[in-house]
């Protein structure tokens, strides 16, 4: 009887031993997936921090691209009505009774595409050549007369300056929303690969939280197997105390066949309760 419970012992403190070490490999593991997810939760973090002053410096950016728009649309404006002057000007200007340079420019034009358009005979092309060479005569003539008189000159010496600087803000809006397109894109960039390793980062907790289960189920087993080589170690103690006369004496006849029962049982496989061992350890089994 002694050989057999002492092999069911060791079975059972073989199991214990095997849940112990799936245990403790299973928590080296949940160890490793912590510390993978940290290290990725921390490039999340420097991704983001990174991310965010791009950020800033595109709004920034964005700031300065609304006040280059807001100066270019005033100083474009400020052309318009300086166009507008000096179309009044020239008219006011315009020597007497002379064709007004606007409805020459028209007539140019419509000779030219006459010209391009139509088929003509020599003579008839070499007459039209010949008006629109007088055209632009009077259109240079007229325009020089315009340009040498002061008030003309001067409202497009404003007109000039108006424009360039039009220009250059409109340059400067070109500038700034292209840097701060930059700026976006790398930000954009960043925060997509931070969503990437946050993704990892989850996958890591998910491995962690399974891994840390299934280290505290073997934990459970192997606490249970450590059990149950206690009880075969107090069986086995009382019955080789009692083989060698040291059981307690004067127990009970109902006590002892109580307690023999329970011994059956258990030599058959059946889980003892706690009252069970008590039972064993007054009748001297334990």
């Amino acid at each position: 009887m002694l050989d057999e419970l002492n092999l069911k012992r060791e079975r059972e403190n073989t199991e214990a031993e095997r849940h112990r070490r799936r245990r403790d490999d299973l928590n080296d593991k949940t160890r490793e997936w912590v510390e993978k997810r940290d290290a990725l939760n921390a490039q999340v973090r420097a991704l983001v921090e990174e991310a965010t002053q791009h950020r800033i410096q595109r709004d920034e950016l964005n700031a300065q691209v609304k006040a280059a728009k807001e100066e270019r649309d005033v100083w474009n404006r400020k052309v318009n009505e300086l166009l507008d002057l000096l179309n009044d000007a020239k008219r006011r200007k315009m020597p007497h009774g002379a064709v007004p340079v606007s409805k020459l420019k028209r007539d140019l034009k419509a000779l030219e595409f006459r010209q391009m358009t139509s088929v003509l005979t020599v003579d008839k092309e070499r007459g039209l050549i010949e008006e629109m060479a007088k055209i632009q005569a009077e259109v240079r003539r007229l325009e020089k007369a315009l340009e040498e008189n002061e008030d003309v000159r001067k409202v497009s010496d404003e007109l000039r300056g108006a424009r360039e600087k039009a220009e250059s803000a409109h340059r400067m809006v070109s500038q700034l929303a292209e840097q701060a397109q930059v700026e976006h894109d790398k930000m954009t960039a960043l925060y997509e690969q931070g969503d990437a390793q946050r993704r990892q980062a989850d996958l890591a907790q998910e491995e962690f939280i399974k891994t840390k289960m299934l280290a505290d189920e073997e934990h459970r087993k192997h606490i249970e197997r450590i059990r149950e080589v206690h009880d075969y170690d107090k069986i086995i103690h009382g019955i080789w105390m009692r083989e060698r006369g040291t059981e307690g004496a004067g127990a009970e006849v109902d006590a002892r066949r109580q307690a023999e029962e329970i011994f059956e049982r258990f030599k058959k496989g059946e889980k003892l309760s706690t009252e069970d061992l008590m039972t064993l350890q007054k009748s001297g089994y334990l």
